[in-house]
């Protein structure tokens, strides 16, 4: 019986002292678990709302890029962290898709979701001498030499290419890299012929000439890119992308999820992040915890089509 009354007591405290700690929240630095590596699209947004953030929390938010297994090794590491409100990551849309696989220890239900961030169509491109003008002639050469053409993949599995293959029947020869900040560089040297990835995570290639775009996967025409033509256009009708968000390991107090997805809100409609995101030809896309959460199961879904 005393055994049942200390474990009552112990229990107590234990809560007391969660809840005072989430009233205080935060008391000291946050760091923020980035999955890809540093230069890329995804860093980049990481970056620039931990620094908008910062002065909202009033402590600093200090950026960690641990990487490997196309994001799978960051966002497993940041799963098992402690639920503190410490330790956040970057959630990308590789959550909804490498469990599936196998490919990924930790899945979506072992983080609690603050916030979507950014959403954005893939755009596919190649090097400016590339003998490649459209989408069809990529298509068309893919289609003579299964498995020959090199594609810079972001991500393994890559699901851009997996959308565009399967509706297709073709087949490329996906080579992986970690990220934009790789796959890009590659394209750019003519190691490989085609990557897809954000318009963000390319626009100064694109603008300066670098490289140019084959086709914006996505419904209608982006402004960012406005004379790039989508692949619907072009007789392709493919449309995917990419999404980014902040999570929290699932047994951090709703107290403090509540904090931070305040302090998001306002770290994205904050002039700063928004002059950012408009430079770098990303779309803010702001989804609270429940949409956020809703929003990842059913792409789970849709993913799992493309898994099958």
């Amino acid at each position: 019986m005393n055994k049942i009354i200390k474990s009552v007591i112990f229990m107590a405290g234990v809560l007391a002292s969660v809840s005072a700690f989430s009233a205080d929240y935060p008391t000291k630095n946050i760091r923020l678990i980035v999955p890809f590596g540093a230069g890329g699209g995804t860093d980049s947004v990481a970056r620039a709302i931990a620094n908008s953030a910062k002065d909202i929390l009033g402590t600093s938010i200090s950026v960690m890029n641990r990487t490997g297994g196309s994001g799978a090794v960051g966002m497993s590491y940041g799963a098992q962290q402690r639920g503190d409100g410490y330790t956040l990551t970057v959630v990308t849309r590789e959550i909804a898709s490498l469990p599936q696989m196998g490919l990924m220890q930790n899945d979506v239900n072992d983080f609690k979701l603050i916030r979507m961030i950014n959403l954005d169509p893939a755009v596919v491109l190649v090097n400016k001498d590339s003998p490649f003008n459209n989408i069809n002639d990529l298509i068309t050469e893919a289609k003579a030499h299964p498995g020959e053409v090199k594609f810079a993949s972001t991500a393994a599995p890559n699901f851009y290419l997996m959308a565009l293959e399967k509706n297709q029947g073709i087949k490329l020869n996906a080579i992986p890299y970690n990220g934009s900040s790789e796959a890009i560089p590659s394209v750019l040297g003519g190691h490989t012929a085609v990557t897809m990835v954000t318009p963000g995570e390319a626009i100064s290639q694109l603008r300066s000439g670098q490289l140019k775009a084959l086709g914006v996967m996505s419904k209608k025409r982006i402004s960012y890119i406005p004379n790039v033509p989508t692949l619907i256009e072009q007789g392709v009708n493919v449309t995917t992308g990419t999404w980014r968000g902040i999570a929290a390991p699932k047994s951090t107090p709703d107290k403090i999820i509540k904090t931070l997805g305040k302090a998001f809100d306002q770290a994205m409609a904050s002039d700063n992040f928004k002059h950012f995101m408009t430079k770098g030809a990303m779309t803010i896309h702001n989804m609270n915890a429940v949409e956020f959460t809703q929003f990842v199961k059913d792409d789970t879904k849709s993913l799992s089509t493309l898994i099958q």
